[in-house]
Order: structure tokens, then C-alpha cells, then sequence
């Protein structure tokens, strides 16, 4: 049987799809599969011009765009490794990943290049704009000419589907560093193997109902591995269209463009979701007449209807699914999404793994999981009775990472003794292999008499309460103590000066006192006068807070 590769997958792809269109930019030009051909084959030929060898690496600095996609696209079918760069990432992370990666050639967008100290970097030789792949900088006064060439050439010689070349990668090869701000404060380049991307893929292929024409909002971070795969990747693998939004993906902009591209998949992350169930539903939730037609059963189900057309428009109407993943969604925003049966599933992954690890349709999940075990994949508990008691999920198989890039030590703690990766998180799973995420285990508190407490499943019910935008709870001398960044949008609308929102925040932890066991009660709370500083996939940087 022909193994399936990364060269297989996409130009089989561009073959079949070779007229349809591929990648938009909101609010800006459209490409077909030929067009980004042509584009990939110029690019290639200015590699070679610039005498850059296999296994070399490219780093690509910017938000979401076409010619992000196009970047990408041209360096691993040119037998290049990827490195993406955050734009989030501050001047001196950037310089870091682009010296210790050893890109030869950084693609950046023209506000982010002044933050590349390109005369510090030893081997870094050529920097080119993201937008229009015009030269910026470079240390060979060649440079110019070759990209002249290059672009030229495929000008002059019409571009024909034979004629789109790919390189064969080998499955253990690694195909990208992947650098990641995670919750540790630590940024590692997770290397990542063709095995790993293809295997991915192909899941999504045969566990997702993508088609090609349908269309996709790409929104998530391409530079962070969720992003990359299921908005980008996998889609042009399947023959769809891609709508880059390189603006902030705040809900109202996203609501907008949902609107106008109606995509047929849509991927998040929790935050964005419960911001829109805050802003959108639960104001009308909790009106009191809302509340006593809810418990009424007839009258309840025409009004859950409702209320699911309402959540369905938001995100446009057209779509089969939202996948969920990058970190745990909000427990009673689940069961409410539950309730009126509502089309998300929940996934769990890293970018260790590609990123995935755990999935199920949303119509055959299981409640309050994070999915089951993904094919060529392998999942154990580190307890001694995995189906109840708490232990770090591990796993092994095609998606799991090579190491990290440079950082043998930071290899070694990541692998047990027996070869299997350490995922930090603490979970239990059935005997369906469905995957049930209990906390980080480095975020995990000892209770006085020796009880394990989540501090994430203590947030997730101080956040349901009025005017709490996010929270963090900490342990301070022996007592769990919550910090709380309230919801400013809320408080100015319903005009809350400073002692009403203390009474409203004392009242809010003794109702969610009420709700916990004894050594799980909050002590008292603080007020952050700014939003908790965040990672890619907007999980909260707790090191900064504990």
C-alpha cells in the first residue's frame, strides 16, 4: 500500500483543483490553485538561485494572509524547513528564534521587519516583504537579481499542472520548528516530522466532512500549529477556499465575517466562544421572564430553538461543526451548548503532537470530554486506576513531535524511560478511550488534608458570575485566593462605580463558594486592572501570577 505523504496529499490536490479558487484575503485579492502555483514555482527557483540546500530553514513573520499560505507552501515543497514567528512575539523572541533556528531567509510583513536586527544575525542573509515578496534587506548584492530571475521566469513560461513539483519528504524528517510562548514562560522549537503533519491530515480527511468548494475563515494563529493544520493545511489539501482575516479576531469582526463568507467548518478556541455566549446569549438567559419560560417544558423547547437559530447565525449559518480546542471550554457554557444541541465538538492536542491527540464529532462525543484517542495514536494515564483517578495523560504514535530543536535535556524530561511523551496534563479516560482533562499538573494545588484541587474548574465557575471578564485563582499562604480582571464593558453600561463592584465581586465568591466543597473555598479575591497577559492559543500566562 503507497504510504501517504505530503507530496502525494498536495499535488493531488492542486491537480484536481487547479481552477477553483484556494485563498482570499478579507477584503482583499483572490487566488486559484494555479495562481499559488505559479507563485510556489517562482519562490523555488529564487531558493535555488539563492543556493539554499535541503533541510535549510525559512522563517515567515506575519498575521494571516495569502502570501502567508504561498511562504509555506514554497519552502516545503522545496524541501525547506518552516519556521513561523509569532507576530506577537516581542523584538527580542524574534531575533532569538531567528538566530536559533538558523534561518538563512526571514519572510516578513513590512510592519514587523524593523524588528529584525538583521546585521546581529550571522546567517540570516535576505529578508523579503510578506506582501509582495519584494526585497527588504539583504547581504549579497545579487540578491536582487535573482529574485528578478526567478519571478521572470514563470512569467515567460506558462506554469502547466505536470509541471508543479513537490519534494518527497521522508517521514522522519522534520518539516517545521514550531516556536511556542507557552503557559511556562519557556519558548522551545518543537520539531516537527512529515509523519506527524501527514498524519493529521489524513485524519481530518476521513473524520471531517470538508469537501472541496467549501469554504474556511482562517483566524487562528497560522504560526501556531492548531491554526496552521485545520484552517490551512488540511483545507488546501481537501480543494477549499480560505478566507485570511489578518486583523484581530475580536467577536464583532469575527460575527462580520462569518456573515459574509458563511464557512462550512469553523475552528476556535474557547475564549472566543465564551466571550460571544456572554455578550450575545446570556444577557437574554438571564432575564427573569427568560428564565421561568425556560422551565416550562413546552414553551422551553420552542425558545432553545431560537436561541440555537440566533447562536447558528453568528457563525453564519452554513457550517457542519465548531471545533473547539487550544484549552478547556467553560463547563456551563458546554452543557448550555449541549442543551440545545448545538454542533461543537471539543479537541484536545499540543503542538507536540501536530496537534492533535483527542477528537469526536460533536454528534457522537461524549459529554464534558475532550474527545477520543485520534487514530495512530496511543493514550495512558499515569494512575493507578486511570478511569478515576487523575494522572498525566502520556502518549505515543504518528503525531508525536522528534524532540526540540537544539535542547536535547528539554528532549529528555519531555519522554519517559519507556518512550512515551509527557503531555503536563492531568486526565482520566473510559473505556471507549474518551479523554477527560482535569487541569494542568504544574497548575494542580494540594488541598490541607492532601486533596488534589483544579484551580481551572474553580475559575470556570467564578467566570459564569456577572461583571467577571477572566480570572485566576492562586494559592497565597495556605488559602486559594482569586484575581479577577472584571468585565469593563458591563460595569460602564450599567454604570457600577467602585463600591458596587466590590459588593457585586464579595457577592459573586459567596455564591461560588456555595457551589464548592469545603477545601476548595475562595478566601478572598483581587482586582487586576488589566487583561491577563496571554499565550497564542489565549490561554492565560499563569507563571506571571502565581
Amino acid at each position: 500500500m503507497e504510504r501517504n505523504s505530503l507530496a502525494g496529499l498536495f499535488t493531488k490536490s492542486f491537480d484536481k483543483h487547479w481552477d477553483n479558487l484556494v485563498f482570499s484575503d478579507y477584503e482583499g485579492n483572490t487566488l486559484k490553485y494555479s495562481d499559488v502555483a505559479n507563485i510556489v514555482m517562482s519562490l523555488q527557483l529564487f531558493y535555488q538561485l539563492h543556493g539554499l540546500q535541503r533541510g535549510d530553514k525559512i522563517a515567515v513573520l506575519g498575521r494571516n494572509s495569502a502570501n502567508w499560505g504561498v511562504t509555506f507552501l514554497s519552502a516545503v515543497s522545496s524541501g525547506l524547513v518552516i519556521v513561523p514567528v509569532l507576530p506577537d512575539f516581542n523584538k527580542t523572541d524574534i531575533n532569538h528564534i531567528i538566530n536559533h533556528s538558523e534561518s538563512k531567509i526571514l519572510i516578513a510583513a513590512k510592519s514587523l521587519a524593523d524588528q529584525v536586527d538583521f546585521d546581529s544575525l550571522p546567517l540570516l542573509q535576505t529578508v523579503l516583504f510578506l506582501e509582495d515578496f519584494n526585497l527588504a534587506r539583504a547581504k549579497d548584492t545579487n540578491t536582487q537579481y535573482k529574485i528578478n530571475d526567478a519571478f521572470n521566469y514563470h512569467k515567460e513560461n506558462k506554469l502547466s499542472k505536470s509541471s508543479f513539483s513537490f519534494f518527497e519528504w521522508q517521514p522522519e524528517d522534520a518539516c517545521i520548528i514550531s516556536y511556542t510562548s507557552g503557559t511556562s514562560g519557556f519558548t522551545k522549537g518543537v520539531l516537527i516530522p512529515e509523519r506527524s503533519l501527514v498524519s493529521n491530515i489524513v485524519y481530518a480527511q476521513q473524520h471531517m466532512p470538508l469537501k472541496a468548494d467549501n469554504k474556511i475563515v482562517s483566524f487562528l494563529p497560522m504560526a501556531h500549529v492548531y491554526g496552521l493544520l485545520f484552517e490551512f493545511l488540511f483545507p488546501v489539501s481537501t480543494g477549499c477556499h480560505i478566507t485570511f482575516l489578518n486583523k484581530m479576531p475580536t467577536p464583532a469582526i469575527l460575527t462580520k465575517v462569518f456573515g459574509e463568507v458563511k464557512p462550512h467548518l469553523v475552528l476556535s478556541v474557547p475564549l472566543i466562544i465564551e466571550k460571544i455566549y456572554k455578550k450575545r446569549l446570556l444577557p437574554t438567559l438571564e432575564k427573569p421572564l427568560i428564565k421561568i419560560l425556560l422551565a416550562i417544558p413546552g414553551v422551553s423547547s420552542i425558545l432553545l430553538k431560537k436561541i440555537k437559530a440566533k447562536l447558528l447565525d453568528t457563525f453564519g449559518g452554513r457550517f457542519f461543526e465548531i471545533v473547539i480546542g487550544g484549552a478547556p471550554l467553560n463547563g456551563d457554557v458546554e452543557k448550555f451548548f449541549r442543551r440545545v444541541k448545538f454542533p461543537f465538538s471539543i479537541g484536545y492536542g499540543m503542538t507536540e503532537c501536530g496537534p492533535l491527540i483527542s477528537y469526536e464529532a460533536w454528534d457522537k462525543t461524549m459529554p464534558g470530554s475532550a474527545g477520543r484517542l485520534v487514530d495512530r495514536m496511543e493514550v495512558r494515564i499515569d494512575s493507578a486506576d486511570p478511569f478515576n483517578e487523575p494522572g498525566e495523560i502520556q502518549v505515543r504514535g504518528e503525531n508525536v513531535m522528534l524532540g526540540y530543536f537544539k535542547n536535547e535535556q528539554a528532549t529528555k524530561e519531555s519522554f519517559t524511560p519507556d518512550g512515551w511523551l509527557k503531555t503536563g496534563d492531568l486526565g482520566v479516560i473510559d473505556r471507549n478511550n474518551f479523554i477527560y482533562i482535569k487541569g494542568r499538573s504544574k497548575n494542580m494545588i494540594l488541598g490541607p488534608s492532601g486533596q488534589n484541587i483544579y484551580p481551572e474548574e474553580i475559575e470556570s465557575k467564578i467566570s459564569n458570575q456577572p461583571f467577571i471578564a477572566e480570572c485566576v485563582v492562586t494559592e497565597r499562604n495556605g488559602k486559594l485566593v482569586a484575581l479577577i480582571f472584571p468585565d469593563q464593558e458591563a460595569l460602564k453600561a450599567e454604570k457600577k462605580d467602585e463600591n458596587a463592584l466590590l459588593q457585586i465581586m464579595e457577592e459573586n465568591i459567596k455564591k461560588t463558594n456555595a457551589e464548592l466543597p469545603k477545601y476548595e473555598q475562595i478566601s478572598g479575591f483581587e482586582l487586576v486592572k488589566e487583561e491577563f497577559e496571554k499565550t497564542p492559543k489565549k490561554n492565560i500566562k499563569r507563571f506571571k501570577y502565581l
